[in-house]
C-alpha cells in the first residue's frame, strides 16, 4: 500500500504532519478526516525522489543522500535483527519506520514499505533509489530474498559494511594529523616570511653594512609572497578546479588513476584498498548465491580506481570465455598476487567465498599496518621539517642583530 506525507489541521487549528498509508490520495484525505482533521496537503512520500519535480512536504529526500555509509550499515543491522527474528519484511519496515530519528528516513522506509505492500520484491524497491542503495546492495538483497535467508544475507551486507567503514575511517585518521600538522607549518611559515621578517628587517634599513645572505633570501621570499602569493594562491585554486573538472573526463581520470598506481606508496595502499574492497564485495555476493559473472560486474562497478576497474573487468570477460576466476585475476598485475591466490584455493577447496573474504581481511588488514606506519613516520619528519623551516626564519632575524653587536663590540 503506497505510503502518503500529509499536513492537516485539527479542531483546535494546529497542525499535524506525518505518514499515511492509503490505496489513493483521495482515500488518505478520507482518513485524515475520519480523524476529525481538515487535510491541507497530501502528497505521496516519494515523489521527487526520483524526479526531484516535487512541491512541499515530500521534497525531503530530494538534494541529497538520507544515509550515510554508517547510518546505512545500522539500518540494516535492525532490518536484519527483526527479519531473523522471524518477522515479516512488511511489520519490520513499518517498525522501522516508526522508530525513524528523522522525516527523511521515515520518507524513504514508509515508500520501500508501501512498494513491498504493493507486490514488489525487496530488491527492487530498494533499487529504485540508486543514491541510497548501491547495486552490490540491492544484488545481495535479491539473492537473500530468492533463498528465503534475507535475515542472514542482511546480517553479512551489515557487516561488510560496517567493516568497510572501519577501514575508511582507520585511513582517514592517520592521514588526518600530517594533514593538519602541514597545514599549520604552512600558515606559520606564510606569516612569518609575509609579517615577521619584513618589519624587523625594516629596523636595519638605515645601515650601511651589507645583510647576511640568509637574511637577504628570506627579505626577497617575503616580498615575492606580498607581492605574488595572491597570484599563487588563485593559481592553486584554479589548478585543483581544472583537475577536478578534467577527472569528470573518463579518459583523463583512466590515465590519473593509473599514474596514482605507480606512486611508490601510494600507489601500493590504493591498490590493498580498492583490491580488499573488491573481494569483499566479491565474496559477499558470491555467499548469497549470485552467479559469479554478475558478482564479477558488480563487484567491479565498487571500485574507484578505474585503471583497476578495467582490469577487472576484463577479467570478467576472461571468466565469461572460460578462463578460472584465479587465472583471470592474476593475468592483470595490477591486483595484489595475493588475491589470486586465495582465488585459486576457493576454487579448488569449493570454498570461494570464505577464500575472497579471507583475502579482503588480509588485505585490509596490510592497508591499515601501512598506512599507520606511514603516519608514524611523517609526524615525526613533519615536525622537524617545519623546526627546520622557522630555525632558518628566526636566523635570518637574528644574523643582522649578532652582526650589530659583533661591531659595537
Amino acid at each position: 500500500m503506497p505510503a502518503y506525507t500529509f499536513e492537516a489541521l485539527d479542531a483546535d487549528g494546529q497542525t499535524h504532519k506525518g505518514l499515511i498509508d492509503a490505496d489513493t490520495a483521495r482515500a488518505a484525505r478520507s482518513q485524515l478526516r475520519a480523524r476529525a482533521l481538515v487535510p491541507l496537503a497530501v502528497e505521496p512520500a516519494s515523489a521527487g525522489v526520483n524526479d526531484g519535480g516535487g512541491k512541499g512536504l515530500n521534497v525531503t529526500l530530494w538534494g541529497g543522500r538520507v544515509f550515510n555509509t554508517t547510518a546505512l550499515g545500522v539500518w540494516t543491522r535492525q532490518l536484519a535483527g527483526l527479519v531473523a527474528a522471524g518477522m515479516p519484511l512488511e511489520r519490520a519496515l513499518t517498525a522501522l519506520t516508526d522508530e525513524a530519528e528523522n522525516d527523511k528516513v521515515r520518507n524513504l522506509v514508509a515508500t520501500l514499505r508501501g512498494e513491498v505492500n504493493a507486490g514488489s520484491a525487496f530488491a527492487r524497491a530498494l533499487s529504485q533509489f540508486p543514491r541510497e542503495f548501491s547495486a552490490s546492495y540491492c544484488a545481495v538483497v535479491a539473492a537473500g530474498e530468492q533463498s528465503g535467508q534475507l535475515g542472514t544475507v542482511l546480517e553479512r551486507l551489515a557487516d561488510d559494511l560496517e567493516a568497510r567503514e572501519a577501514l575508511r575511517n582507520k585511513l582517514i585518521a592517520a592521514a588526518l594529523y600530517p594533514a593538519i600538522v602541514t597545514l599549520v607549518a604552512i600558515a606559520i611559515v606564510v606569516f612569518l616570511v609575509s609579517y615577521v621578517v619584513p618589519q624587523v628587517a625594516g629596523v636595519f634599513e638605515g645601515s650601511k653594512r651589507a645583510l647576511p645572505t640568509l637574511t637577504l633570501v628570506m627579505l626577497a621570499l617575503s616580498g615575492f609572497v606580498r607581492q605574488w602569493g595572491w597570484l599563487v594562491l588563485v593559481l592553486l585554486v584554479l589548478g585543483f578546479v581544472g583537475l577536478w573538472l578534467a577527472r569528470k573526463r573518463e579518459g583523463v581520470r583512466l590515465r590519473m588513476d593509473e599514474a596514482v598506481l605507480r606512486l611508490p606508496v601510494i600507489g601500493r595502499l590504493a591498490r590493498g584498498f580498492n583490491a580488499a574492497r573488491f573481494a569483499g564485495t566479491l565474496a559477499m555476493l558470491a555467499g548469497a548465491g549470485v552467479p559469479i559473472l554478475r558478482a564479477l560486474q558488480t563487484a567491479a562497478e565498487t571500485l574507484n580506481n578505474r585503471a583497476l576497474r578495467e582490469d577487472a573487468l576484463d577479467a570478467l570477460v576472461r571468466v565469461r570465455e572460460g578462463a578460472p576466476l584465479a587465472s583471470a585475476l592474476a593475468a592483470k598485475k595490477r591486483f595484489p598476487p595475493l588475491l589470486s591466490m586465495f582465488a585459486r584455493l576457493g576454487e579448488q577447496t569449493g570454498q570461494l567465498p570464505p577464500m575472497l573474504q579471507r583475502a579482503a581481511d588480509q588485505l585490509g588488514a596490510e592497508v591499515q599496518r601501512r598506512a599507520m606506519s606511514l603516519a608514524t613516520v611523517l609526524e615525526p619528519l613533519l615536525i622537524v621539517a617545519m623546526g627546520l623551516v622557522v630555525m632558518l626564519i628566526v636566523l635570518a632575524v637574528l644574523l643582522p642583530i649578532i652582526q650589530l653587536n659583533t661591531l659595537v663590540t
